[in-house]
C-alpha cells in the first residue's frame, strides 16, 4: 500500500501547479485525493463582485446629487433683501441723489479729496520709515535700543489719535519757541513754535508718529517670518548686513508685510477724518462746511461716503497686485 506525502516546498517539478512543483495532496492510506481549486459551484458566486451590477444581479445604482434646499432659501432671502435695499435707495427722495450728483465733483470736494490723499501719503511714508527703524531697534541685541523702541510703541499705541493731534496742534502752549544748538549747551538760533509747526505740519506729524507705532510691529512681524537660515547663509557668504537686510530679508518679509500694511493704509485714509478738529480742509471737514451752509446733510454725507469707497477700493486693488507680486517670491 503506497502512501503519498504533502509536498510543501514544491520540490517536485511539474506543469500542474504552475510553479514547477507537483499538486498539493493530503496524506492518505488509500487512493490519492486532490483538493479542488474552488469550494463551490460557479453559480454560487455573486454577480455584483465585478462592480457592474448589484448584489442581487440587478442594474447598478444611480448616483443622486445631494440636495441643499437651505442654500436656495438663504440665497432667495438675500436677493429679496438686496432688492429691498436698492429700492429704498432709489425710490426714497430723501436721499437727494440730484444733490449728490451736483456736489460729487465740485471743485472744493475734489480739492479735499486730494488733500486727504496727501495726508495719507505723509502719514504712511514717514510712519513706515520710522516704524522700520523702530522694528530694527526692537530686534536689536542692545537692551537700551530695544527698551526705547518698546516704550515708544507702547506709548503711542495707548494714546488715541485725536489726543495726539490736539497735543501737536497746541505744542506752542508748552514750548513757545524752539531752539537749536548744542545739547545742554548754547543755542545757535530759535524759532517760534507756531511758525515751525502749523496745522498741516501738526496733522502730518501726529499721523506719522501714531502710524509708526503700528508700522513697527508690522515690519517686525514680517522680519521674524523669514527663516533664520537665510540670515545664516548670507552671513556665511560674507554679505554685508545692510545688503542682507535690503536684498535678502526684506523682499521675503514683504509677503507678510504687504497684507497688513495695506489694511493700515486703508485705515489711515479713513483716519484722516479725525483732523477735522484742526479745521483742515480734508474730505469730511469739507462736506461738513457745505451741509452747514445748505442743510443737505444726508446728500453731502453720501458724497463723502462715495469718495471714501473709491479711494479704499483703488488701494485694495493695488494691495491685491502687490500681494501677487511678492507672493511669487521675487523682490
Amino acid at each position: 500500500m503506497a502512501v503519498e506525502f504533502l509536498d510543501i516546498d514544491g520540490a517536485h517539478d511539474g506543469p500542474e501547479n504552475g510553479r514547477g512543483g507537483s499538486p498539493a495532496t493530503v496524506a492518505t492510506a488509500g487512493p490519492q485525493v486532490t483538493r479542488p481549486a474552488e469550494s463551490g459551484p460557479p453559480e454560487d458566486r455573486r454577480d455584483g463582485e465585478d462592480g457592474r451590477g448589484g448584489q442581487d444581479g440587478g442594474p447598478a445604482p444611480k448616483v443622486v446629487t445631494t440636495r441643499h434646499p437651505g442654500r436656495w432659501v438663504t440665497a432667495a432671502a438675500v436677493v429679496v433683501l438686496l432688492a429691498m435695499a436698492a429700492s429704498a435707495l432709489i425710490t426714497n427722495p430723501a436721499w437727494e441723489w440730484e444733490v449728490v450728483g451736483e456736489f460729487l465733483f465740485a471743485p472744493s470736494v475734489l480739492r479735499s479729496v486730494v488733500f486727504t490723499l496727501e495726508l495719507t501719503a505723509l502719514g504712511i511714508g514717514f510712519g513706515f520709515l520710522l516704524g522700520t527703524v523702530l522694528a530694527l531697534m526692537r530686534m536689536s541685541a542692545n537692551p537700551l535700543l530695544s527698551s526705547v523702541a518698546w516704550g515708544y510703541i507702547a506709548l503711542f499705541r495707548s494714546i488715541p489719535l485725536i489726543l495726539q493731534l490736539l497735543f501737536w496742534y497746541n505744542l506752542a502752549l508748552l514750548y513757545p519757541r524752539l531752539s537749536f544748538g548744542v545739547p545742554f549747551g548754547p543755542s545757535f538760533f530759535d524759532v517760534g513754535t507756531m511758525d515751525l509747526i502749523g496745522p498741516v505740519t501738526a496733522a502730518a506729524l501726529g499721523l506719522a508718529l501714531h502710524q509708526a507705532a503700528y508700522a513697527a510691529e508690522i515690519v517686525r512681524a514680517g522680519l521674524l517670518s523669514v527663516d533664520h537660515g537665510q540670515r545664516e547663509a548670507a552671513a556665511a557668504l560674507g554679505i554685508p548686513r545692510s545688503r542682507q537686510l535690503f536684498r535678502i530679508i526684506l523682499p521675503q518679509a514683504m509677503r507678510s508685510i504687504v497684507p497688513t500694511a495695506g489694511n493700515e493704509i486703508i485705515g489711515l485714509v479713513k483716519g484722516t477724518s479725525v483732523v477735522y478738529i484742526m479745521a483742515l480742509p480734508e474730505l469730511f471737514y469739507q462736506v461738513q462746511v457745505i451741509y452747514n451752509r445748505n442743510g443737505r446733510v444726508i446728500a453731502l454725507l453720501l458724497v463723502a461716503t462715495i469718495w471714501y469707497l473709491v479711494m479704499t477700493t483703488v488701494l485694495s486693488v493695488v494691495q491685491h497686485y502687490l500681494e501677487r507680486h511678492y507672493g511669487k517670491g521675487r523682490a
